[in-house]
């Protein structure tokens, strides 16, 4: 089955997109440091999600047949939390109190502090696991609930991401879908330097999971990797998204390593340059 489109639904999606890159570059930008790199290259990703897949209410946050969300790339906060504000969970200006003291923004997700955040993640590896966990509770209670969920490529070096992954299929929970943020780039360096990740989508596959991989900033192709979501297929959905680290920014998609920068002067210009040409674009 296939989910059908309009220009315009897509273009309000990179409408968002653009807002969300845009209000996560202004908060790491404030506060002097952060994870660059892989909050701009799972943007498209949360746009989708928030912007028309999830069931969610922002006036509601614990609405009992919500869909959640589970970063399980943590480090990737400052994204996830412009996109609730901008989806209206907490006010925009918020954002500036990213990491600050007394904050209800940590660096890294925790469901107790911020509104809208359903699960605590940024220890690697973990945050699957709980996703899983999630997607199983609704199964047994017999729930419509969806759980998605992204991983990052570095991540999957972690065993226990695995380990969910077989768990996963063994249920057949289906009512999860994975993304998967193959970025190629880690805080040690490049993926294939490091720990080589292989063929993600045949490992996915021999875990028993449907796969689509696609460009990770193409909204179209996302909207329709998760057609099956809305369809009900009978299997877990693992996406493999084929992104570049620090992606919708050329300064940042051209540094060799952007997973964690801090404000140089140098770079400072460069990112406010960026934020400039964002800002003109979101007029």
């Amino acid at each position: 089955m296939n989910y059908i489109t309009s220009e315009t639904e897509i273009e309000e999606l990179h409408a968002l997109a653009r807002a969300i890159r845009l209000e996560t570059l202004k908060a790491l930008t404030g506060l002097g440091f952060g994870h660059y790199g892989g909050c701009m290259s799972v943007v498209e990703t949360l746009a989708v999600l928030y912007g028309s897949v999830m069931r969610i209410d922002p006036a509601d946050p614990d609405w009992p047949e919500r869909d959640d969300f589970v970063l399980s790339k943590g480090h990737a906060g400052p994204a996830l939390y412009s996109t609730l504000a901008i989806k209206g969970y907490f006010p925009l200006a918020e954002l500036k109190t990213l990491n600050q003291n007394g904050t209800r923004l940590p660096s890294h997700p925790d469901r107790l502090r911020t509104r809208g955040v359903d699960a605590t993640t940024g220890s690697l590896g973990q945050g699957v696991s709980i996703a899983a966990g999630m997607a199983l509770s609704h199964r047994l209670a017999g729930r419509r609930n969806r759980v998605f969920s992204i991983l990052g490529d570095g991540e999957l070096n972690e065993g226990q991401c695995w380990e969910a992954f077989q768990f996963i299929a063994h249920h057949n929970l289906n009512n999860l879908t994975l993304f998967i943020d193959y970025n190629k780039q880690q805080l040690d360096g490049a993926l294939d330097e490091v720990i080589q990740p292989f063929d993600l989508a045949a490992k996915f596959r021999a875990f028993g999971f449907e796969v689509q991989t696609i460009k990770g900033d193409d909204i179209a192709a996302l909207l329709a990797a998760v057609a099956p979501v809305r369809s009900g297929e009978q299997r877990p959905l693992a996406i493999v998204l084929d992104s570049i680290k620090g992606q919708g920014v050329t300064y940042l998609e051209n540094l060799s390593n952007s997973h964690h920068l801090r404000l140089t002067p140098d770079v400072q210009q460069e990112i406010e340059k960026a934020i400039a040409e964002l800002e003109a674009a979101h007029v």
